[in-house]
């Protein structure tokens, strides 16, 4: 019989608001901003607390909010 595994903690996830537009900025800033699913102004999303999200944050820190 295989093991039983036990379900992982919850990951922590960070609350992630788009506070200004990303009109008049990098190109590739606005693309990380999509990627992360932000669509509009005060749009909230919840991602996982990864190095990769972490990343995506940092690069576009003058246009969101975070919340852990």
């Amino acid at each position: 019989m295989a093991k039983k595994t036990t379900a992982a903690p919850a990951a922590k996830k960070l609350k992630v608001t788009l506070v200004r537009s990303t009109i008049g900025f990098n190109e590739t800033q606005a693309k990380t901003v999509q990627g992360m699913g932000l669509r509009r102004l005060r749009h909230t999303v919840e991602l996982p607390d990864t190095p990769a999200t972490r990343g995506m944050i940092h690069k576009v820190r003058h246009l969101v909010t975070v919340e852990e």
